[in-house]
């Protein structure tokens, strides 16, 4: 699992040599990326369930691919992560598609383990944390040049403040923007402990990907060999 620090910063605490990404132009995993959004965003955009919740939905897809987009050339993130990204952007365009509260795979899931409700909105919280806690991690290597020791840690801690933070975010643009359309948008299906359990379960995602991404590190550390 060499991948796991493809971008490792070169510090006393990171000695592995920086890999220069490529351009945009020679970087043809991330144009298929690319190209799949975007066939994906106009498939999703066509009849969606509520067209103003699908909307509201979108502001996010927006507003990081517009960050994504402008950071490129001063940062990229490796493949990795922006396949990451592209999973779990892939699966909030679908909930925006349906609304989160009926999309068909979370019904299917609560006929086949007889749930009290749909849990798609908990699978991609779930996800969130699963997939973006490593581009956190990489982008605190990177930029921010953190001891690796701390990495695993602040990217738990940086998903769950993000993931808190956007709970508030998100109860605040729809009392601004449609009230009516409060319950759509959020997805709480009458559990006024939603926000609360949304992040808790990116929690665990972000725990699960952070405790992955230390056993590989250990897989390919120089005393890996020695422990064998």
């Amino acid at each position: 699992m060499v991948f796991m620090d493809e971008y490792a910063v070169n510090t006393p605490n990171h000695p592995e040599p920086v890999m220069k990404p490529l351009p945009f132009s020679a970087n043809r995993p991330l144009q298929v990326m690319l190209v799949w959004l975007v066939l994906l965003w106009v498939i999703t955009a066509i009849d969606p369930f509520n067209r103003r919740d699908w909307l509201l939905e979108n502001l996010l897809v927006f507003l990081y691919g517009f960050l994504l987009v402008m950071t490129y050339r001063r940062f990229a993130f490796s493949n990795l992560s922006y396949g990451l990204f592209t999973v779990f952007l892939s699966l909030h365009l679908v909930g925006a598609h349906y609304t989160y509260a009926e999309t068909p795979v979370g019904f299917w899931l609560q006929d086949l383990f007889a749930l009290e409700r749909n849990h798609y909105d908990r699978i991609v919280h779930f996800s969130f944390g699963l997939l973006i806690a490593y581009p956190f991690r990489e982008l605190l290597l990177r930029a921010a040049g953190l001891r690796r020791s701390w990495s695993y840690l602040l990217s738990v801690t940086i998903v769950l403040a993000f993931s808190n933070f956007y709970e508030i975010i998100e109860a605040v643009v729809a009392d601004i923007v449609s009230p009516e359309l409060g319950s759509a948008y959020l997805g709480t299906q009458g559990d006024i402990w939603d926000a609360q359990k949304d992040a808790f379960v990116a929690f665990l995602g972000a725990v699960m990907a952070m405790s992955i991404t230390w056993l590989g590190a250990l897989g390919t550390s120089p005393l890996a060999g020695n422990r064998r």
